[in-house]
């Protein structure tokens, strides 16, 4: 029987595709592949009994080709500041094992490359998000803007990190990544919003 669990807070992406990234509206990735990054804050968070409130944890994928008819590669990043207990219960929702949309997007991943306990600094200041491992990835997105200088948002994507909520679209500040493989973008697409998981 899966533990009752819930996590809720923050999250934002990049990505190598063009703004808006097309792999969302199950289109092909606007340069053959898709890389994209990704950032979680728990603002609140349980695992049964553990306590997850307060840790990050960030993701790399790689889909080398139609995100639906590809397998994905997936490194994993869980916040250092966590016990093993802590990180264990993170592996078994991030992974995919403990249900609810994690499970969904786990079950696209044909190889995991590593799953390391690392320092994760993650900031949300106004309509910029930004997210540091040192040594391994630095990424900083800022939400474009829209008419009167309002949010651009996307809702009901087919293929999404939160499903339920509306996503802002932003672009890439900098992304720069030198652990699985190494690269370096900056006006690519992504995406930010709040975010809640559960079974």
């Amino acid at each position: 029987m899966t533990k009752e669990w819930k996590l809720a807070g923050i999250y934002f992406e990049a990505c190598t595709c063009e703004v808006a990234c097309p792999c969302v509206f199950l289109s092909t990735p606007s340069k053959g592949e898709c890389k994209a990054f990704v950032g979680w804050h728990i603002a609140k968070g349980h695992f049964g009994e553990v306590n997850l409130d307060g840790l990050n944890v960030a993701a790399t994928i790689h889909s080398p080709g139609h995100m639906l008819h590809t397998k994905w590669k997936l490194g994993l990043y869980l916040d250092e500041r966590g016990n093993q207990v802590q990180r264990d219960a993170l592996v078994e929702i991030f992974g995919g094992r403990a249900g609810g949309h994690p499970a969904t997007l786990a079950s696209f991943v044909g190889e995991v490359l590593g799953v390391k306990p690392v320092p994760i600094e993650f900031s949300a200041t106004g309509k910029e998000r930004s997210l540091r491992i040192p040594n391994a990835l630095e990424m900083e997105v800022a939400a474009i803007e829209g008419q009167g200088g309002a949010e651009v948002t996307v809702a009901n994507q087919p293929l999404c990190v939160v499903p339920g909520v509306p996503s802002v679209i932003a672009k890439s500040k900098r992304v720069g990544y030198t652990d699985y493989s190494s690269l370096e973008l900056a006006g690519t697409n992504g995406f930010y919003s709040t975010f809640s998981y559960q079974p």
